[in-house]
């Protein structure tokens, strides 16, 4: 496979990384005390020329583990009732081993060897997807163990821009507030954010950069 071609997979361009979207809703700031409260996964994907896109997607709302914490400030900002009866809310245990599941799947199938957590200010959501996974004895989790992308560090770089909603703005397509803060929400604009700064490094000449050719004395 040429080189050029090489890049047109995910695991060419990102060094055998397979990228996957995430966004959790949480009671707290604390992945140890305060509850999970939401997860959503998108996977991610390139077509034959080698653009970003979504892939499959994943979301649930999550039973507050026994002995959990819930900070009042927290459930105020995200707007969730743990307890509301109409969240068919599910384990940890069962929302996590179905999303490592996909993952492990779109793994093989990209020819990538281990996910990597494309987030907004990723290690908040590393950290309480990991957390949760070892509190409920998880075996075979798809995803480094510390190593992120994170799309807050990449639009200050690229848009000039770190806060999620004015970063998609920027980028050039529209964020609803009253949708902010929905764990699939975010991460669906999450995901749109990545792939259009990903694309964007394309369009503007793609990986690697050419290099510029010396003129001969």
């Amino acid at each position: 496979m040429s080189e050029t071609n090489d890049l047109n997979t995910l695991a060419g361009r990102f060094r055998g990384f397979y990228p996957v979207v995430i966004d959790v809703e949480t009671a707290g700031f604390d992945a140890k005390a305060n509850a999970l409260l939401e997860i959503a996964a998108i996977t991610l994907k390139m077509d034959q020329e080698g653009w970003l896109e979504q892939d499959e997607k994943l979301h649930f709302h999550v039973t507050p583990f026994e002995g959990s914490v819930l900070q009042p400030e927290a459930l105020a900002f995200n707007g969730i009732d743990p307890h509301n009866p109409l969240r068919a809310a599910v384990s940890e245990y069962d929302a996590l081993h179905a999303i490592f599941k996909m993952v492990r799947k779109g793994i093989k199938d990209s020819g990538c060897n281990r996910a990597i957590v494309v987030a907004h200010n990723a290690s908040f959501d590393h950290t309480f997807m990991m957390t949760a996974a070892e509190r409920v004895s998880l075996k075979r989790n798809p995803f480094h163990p510390f190593v992120t992308f994170d799309t807050a560090a990449l639009s200050g770089l690229v848009l000039g821009q770190t806060v999620l909603a004015r970063a998609c703005t920027t980028a050039g397509f529209a964020f609803d507030p009253k949708q902010a803060h929905s764990a699939l929400y975010d991460t669906e604009q999450t995901a749109q954010l990545f792939c259009e700064l990903v694309n964007r490094w394309k369009r503007l000449g793609g990986w690697p950069l050419e290099k510029e050719e010396k003129n001969a004395d």
